[in-house]
């Protein structure tokens, strides 16, 4: 079979589609990319459809060798790429032909990058899904849920493409800058000086963060009691007795009882994803029904039929 074969693999780099949906009622994560804006932009590159599998990059310091000729694309976090040592535009997709090395350095900007394939990444679903779960073991290129190792095939597809393309630049983020991430309503009381304490602040992102929950130091928040535990969702915002928040990414459990301050905007959440340790982050309170609509529009977007 040909497809990709994984010289350096980098510090974590896995499997990851659309998601494990329809099993939290069991404690299974939806797991998935944690930047779902990049994740998207790098299958619509290819003409992909929505949650086609590709690879989640954190941090950089891959390098694959194409044994078949195909195209690639590459978005999300700035960082060095080469094919054959000859440098590659950023958000872009570009043909391979077998032999080629595409060498990728370590991220000067954002913290994961996003690598899909024409056709997608093959292999086995474990519950409906190829994303990895190391946690759980499920997903992944041999179902175990580990991470992408030295000597591992990827498993793709031949294409042809007329030519070159790149995402414009205004649909490319700035991960240079501090973001400043909408809060929707939450399921928790928070007084308003409660909730003063959490928007009036710099947070500063903790380094124990990770595909399960962005974790935020700054000074405590108080938080109302919590008397029982609740689902909870992608982008929810928890606030443990340390009162230092956390912020619940793809990999989370599925039930939490510590108190919700509000959810993060999917597409915020996906921002988040891309902030590296120590650094900074505001916030301001959205409007629910704007986030609806938003949503409804890029999912519109990135699910509609195209040609290539």
């Amino acid at each position: 079979m040909s497809g990709l074969r994984v010289l350096r693999a980098g510090p974590l780099s896995l499997l990851q589609d659309a998601g494990r949906h329809g099993w939290q009622h069991l404690g299974v994560s939806p797991c998935g990319p944690v930047d779902i804006h990049a994740a998207a932009w790098a299958n619509r590159l290819l003409g992909n459809r929505w949650g086609t599998p590709l690879l989640e990059i954190a941090l950089g310091g891959v390098e694959l060798e194409a044994q078949a000729d195909t195209w690639l694309a590459l978005t999300g976090a700035e960082l060095p790429a080469t094919l054959d040592e000859v440098e590659l535009p950023a958000w872009s997709r570009f043909a391979v032909r077998a032999g080629q090395r595409l060498k990728l350095g370590f991220a000067a900007a954002g913290q994961r990058a996003y690598l899909a394939a024409a056709g997608g990444f093959q292999a086995e679903p474990v519950l409906g899904s190829v994303a990895s779960q190391r946690r759980d073991g499920l997903g992944g290129l041999q179902g175990d849920g580990r991470a992408l190792a030295e000597g591992d095939l990827l498993p793709c597809a031949s294409a042809v493409f007329q030519r070159a393309a790149s995402v414009p630049w205004s649909y490319r983020p700035d991960y240079r800058k501090v973001p400043l991430l909408r809060v929707l309503p939450g399921t928790d009381e928070f007084s308003v000086e409660q909730r003063a304490a959490f928007f009036g602040q710099t947070w500063k992102i903790s380094p124990q963060s990770d595909r399960m929950g962005v974790r935020l130091s700054g000074d405590p928040v108080a938080a109302p009691p919590r008397q029982w535990s609740l689902g909870v969702v992608s982008g929810a915002i928890q606030i443990p007795p340390s009162g230092q928040p956390i912020i619940l990414l793809a990999d989370r459990q599925s039930m939490g009882g510590y108190p919700l301050l509000g959810v993060l905007h999917p597409l915020d959440l996906a921002r988040l994803a891309q902030c590296p340790a120590h650094g900074e982050v505001h916030f301001v309170t959205g409007s629910l029904e704007r986030a609806q609509v938003e949503m409804r529009e890029f999912y519109q977007f990135f699910q509609r039929e195209r040609s290539s």
